[in-house]
C-alpha cells in the first residue's frame, strides 16, 4: 500500500485535481469549500489500471496553513508537485519543494494543471524549462512533467499511467514489525466511539490488538480498522488507516500523537540530529534559538543546541542537539523540518541521528562531534542489519562481507541482532561471522513466512481434500534455490508454523473432511469393495463413482492402498491379503501365482498386481515361477 501526497502553491488545482482522479473531493470542511482552498489535510485514493490501491493527501498550499501541511507530508511515498500553467512556481511553490527535499521524498512527479488556461502550446514549453530550473539539485530533479487539465480531464490518463510507471520501480516498505501509526486527525463517531487515522509508517494493525498512544500514554484496544472506507482486519505498512480504538476518549487524544503496540518506543525530549539550513531563509541561526520542530504528524517549540558552530548562514549544515518543550515519538533515521515562529519560515531539516541522547553535549566537544558522524553511518549492528535488509537471504560471510565491519565489531553486532531477534538463523549451527550458515533479517523473514502461508492456505482452499501442497509445487511459487527453500520449510517446520507430510506440507491443523454428498459417494464405493474384497473396482470405476479427488484423499488417508496403475484395495482387505501369503510362505518356504489367486479366489489379474507390488516394496523377491520371503 503507498500513499501519494500533494504539493503547491495555493489555488494552483490540487484540490480539483485529486477530485477529478478519485471522484471525491478531498475538501470535507465548511470553510474550505467557501473558501476554496484546503485548510486541514484531505484524502482520497485511486486504483491503477494494474490494480494497485494507491491512498492521495491532499495538503494546504496556502501559507497560513503550512504547518497543516507538514503534519500530512512525511508519511509519503512519492510526491505530486502540482504548478498552474497560468501562474507558474510561486513563492509555496519553492517552500513545498524545499521541505520535499529536506524529508527526502522519494519518487515525485510535476504536475502542470490548468493547461487549458495557457495562451498556446508555446507558453507550456516555457514554463517546464522554468519549472526544470527551480527543480534543478533538489529530490525532484529527474522528475516527469505531466501536462493536465482537471476541468476537460486531459492529460489524465497519461497521468495516471506515469505515475504507476514511477511507483513500479520502488519497492514498498520494509516492515520491522514495530507499527507506528502518527495521529493526523481525531473525531468521534456515533455507535463507534473514538476514531483516530493516519498513515501506517512501520508493522501492521490487527483488529483486537491493545495499543497504546504516545507520548500521553493511554491505553485501548484496536475495535475496527478501516482502508479507504473498506473493514479491514489489518492494516498493512503504508497505508492510508482509519483506526477505531475502544477505551479512549476522543477528547484526551491530540493530533500528532502516535498509536503503537505497547512497550515497542519511548517518548523524548532531547535529539540529536543533522541540520541543513535552506539556502533561501531570511537570517542565519544562532545557537539557543526557538524553532517550531516537526516530525511525522507532531509539532512542539524547541530550542536549538549548534554543535562546533556559533551561528549557522544560509545554505550551512551543522549538527545540532534540540531541547523539545514537548515529548515526541520519534526514532534514529526519520525526517525532520524546522520552522522559524515569527515571523513564520521554514529554516530547513535533516535526519535524527539519536533519538534518545543520554544528556546535554558540551558544543565544541571533539569527542562528540566523531560520535556523531559514526552514529549517522549507523552502530555495527545498524550497518550489518542494512546489509542484510538489502542481501535478503545469504550466509554470514557474505553479509559480513557487503557491511564491511571489522573482525571484532561484526562479530559483536552479529551477536547483538542474534539476541535482539533481528536476524533469523535458517540453519542448524552457530553463528560465526566466517560461517557459511544461512540467515535473514526479520522483516524479510516475516513476510516470507506470510506468503509461505498465503500459498499454502490458497493451496487448502482450492484443494480441500488433499493433505498438503508439494513440497515442489511451493518450492516453484516461491522461486527459490533447492538450498534456501529447504532451510525455510525446516525452519517453518522447526517453529510449527507447517506440518510437514514428506513431500508435502501443510497449515498445522489441516484435516481432510468430506461434504455430506461425499461422503454419500464413499459409502457407495466402499459397499463395492465389501462385496468383492478380493475384485474390487478399478481405478477408472473409482474415479467414475467418487471423483479424482475424493479418490485421492481416500488413498492419501490410508483408506485405499494402489499396487497397480489399474488395481486398488481397502487398506483392512489388503493388510489381510499380506498377512495371509505371508503366513503361508512361512509354512511352506515358496508360493505361485496359482496358489495365491485360489487361496483368495479371485482372478490373476488381481494377484499378479499385487505380487509384482510386494516385489517392489521388498516383502517378496522371485525364485523361477514361485515367490518367496524377502530376508
Amino acid at each position: 500500500m503507498r500513499v501519494i501526497g500533494t504539493a503547491g502553491h495555493v489555488d494552483h488545482g490540487k484540490s480539483t485535481l485529486i477530485a477529478a482522479l478519485t471522484g471525491t473531493h478531498p475538501d470535507r470542511l465548511k470553510e474550505e469549500q467557501a473558501r476554496e482552498m484546503t485548510i486541514e489535510l484531505g484524502f482520497g485514493w485511486l486504483t491503477l489500471p494494474n490494480g494497485e490501491e494507491i491512498g492521495i493527501v491532499d495538503v494546504p498550499g496556502h501559507r497560513d496553513f503550512i504547518e497543516n501541511m507538514l503534519s500530512g507530508i512525511g508519511g509519503i511515498d512519492a510526491a505530486l508537485l502540482v504548478i498552474a500553467a497560468d501562474e507558474g512556481v510561486m513563492p509555496q511553490t519553492k517552500e513545498h519543494l524545499a521541505i520535499l527535499d529536506l524529508l527526502q521524498i522519494p519518487i515525485g512527479l510535476i504536475v502542470l494543471t490548468k493547461i487549458d488556461l495557457a495562451p498556446d502550446s508555446g507558453w507550456l514549453d516555457l514554463l517546464e524549462m522554468d519549472i526544470r530550473e527551480a527543480i534543478r539539485d533538489t529530490v525532484l530533479s529527474d522528475a516527469p512533467i505531466v501536462r493536465v487539465s482537471a476541468r476537460t480531464n486531459a492529460g489524465l490518463d497519461s497521468l495516471v499511467a506515469t505515475l504507476q510507471t514511477l511507483l513500479s520501480t520502488t519497492s514498498e516498505r520494509i516492515d520491522l514489525n514495530r507499527p507506528r501509526l502518527p495521529i493526523d486527525r481525531v473525531f468521534t463517531m456515533s455507535g463507534f466511539g473514538t476514531v483516530v487515522t493516519g498513515t501506517l509508517s512501520d508493522g501492521h494493525l490487527s483488529v483486537g490488538d491493545e495499543v497504546e498512544i504516545l507520548p500521553s500514554g493511554l491505553k485501548g484496544r484496536i475495535r475496527g480498522l478501516q482502508t479507504h472506507k473498506k473493514k479491514e482486519e489489518s492494516a498493512l505498512i503504508g497505508s492510508r488507516t482509519a483506526v477505531n480504538i475502544s477505551g479512549v476518549d476522543t477528547e484526551l487524544v491530540q493530533r500528532g500523537e502516535v498509536v503503537v503496540h505497547p512497550n515497542q518506543y519511548q517518548v523524548t525530549r532531547r535529539i540529536d540530529a543533522r541540520f541543513h539550513l535552506l539556502k533561501d531563509v531570511s537570517a542565519s541561526i544562532k545557537h539557543g534559538d526557538e524553532v517550531k520542530f516537526f516530525v511525522g504528524a507532531s509539532e512542539t517549540i524547541a530550542t536549538l543546541r549548534l554543535l562546533g558552530v556559533e551561528e549557522l548562514k544560509p545554505g550551512d549544515e551543522a549538527w545540532i542537539q534540540l531541547e523539545l518543550r514537548d515529548p515526541v515519538v520519534t526514532v534514529r533515521g526519520d525526517r525532520y523540518i524546522l520552522r522559524r515562529p515569527s515571523p513564520s519560515e521554514t529554516l530547513g531539516g535533516g535526519a535524527i541521528v539519536d533519538h534518545q541522547p543520554k544528556g546535554r553535549h558540551k558544543r565544541f566537544d571533539e569527542n562528540i562531534l566523531k560520535s556523531l558522524e559514526s552514529l549517522a553511518q549507523g552502530s555495527p549492528a545498524d550497518i550489518l542489519f542494512e546489509a542484510m535488509l538489502a542481501l535478503g537471504i545469504a550466509n554470514i560471510k557474505e553479509a559480513v562481507a557487503k557491511s564491511r565491519l571489522e573482525t571484532a565489531d561484526a562479530q559483536s553486532a552479529l551477536n547483538e541482532l542474534m539476541e535482539n531477534g533481528q536476524i533469523v538463523l535458517l540453519e542448524k549451527g552457530e553463528a560465526k561471522i566466517a560461517s557459511d550458515l544461512l540467515i535473514i533479517a526479520l522483516p524479510h523473514w516475516n513476510s516470507l513466512n506470510e506468503k509461505v502461508s498465503q500459498i499454502v492456505e490458497a493451496f487448502h482452499a482450492q484443494f480441500p481434500l488433499r493433505r498438503g501442497i508439494p513440497r515442489e509445487e511451493l518450492k516453484s511459487k516461491l522461486k527459490l534455490s533447492a538450498r534456501i527453500f529447504n532451510a525455510l520449510v525446516n525452519k517453518l517446520i522447526t517453529d510449527h508454523s507447517i506440518t510437514d507430510y514428506s513431500v508435502w506440507v501443510a497449515k498445522p491443523g489441516h484435516e481432510i473432511k468430506f461434504a455430506p454428498a461425499d461422503q454419500n459417494r464413499i459409502q457407495n464405493l466402499m459397499r463395492k469393495f465389501e462385496a468383492n474384497p478380493y475384485a474390487p473396482p478399478s481405478i477408472k470405476e473409482c474415479h467414475a463413482e467418487t471423483g479424482e479427488e475424493i479418490l485421492n484423499a481416500l488413498i492419501e488417508l490410508g483408506e485405499l492402498v494402489t499396487v497397480s496403475q489399474d488395481v486398488i484395495f481397502r487398506k483392512k482387505d489388503y493388510d489381510a491379503m499380506i498377512e495371509k501369503i505371508r503366513a503361508l510362505l512361512l509354512q511352506n518356504g515358496e508360493i505361485t501365482l496359482g496358489e495365491v489367486r485360489d487361496m483368495f479366489g479371485t482372478t490373476r489379474k488381481y494377484i499378479q498386481a499385487l505380487l509384482e507390488h510386494l516385489d517392489a516394496i521388498g516383502v517378496t523377491m522371485r525364485a523361477g515361477d514361485a515367490r518367496k520371503l524377502r530376508r
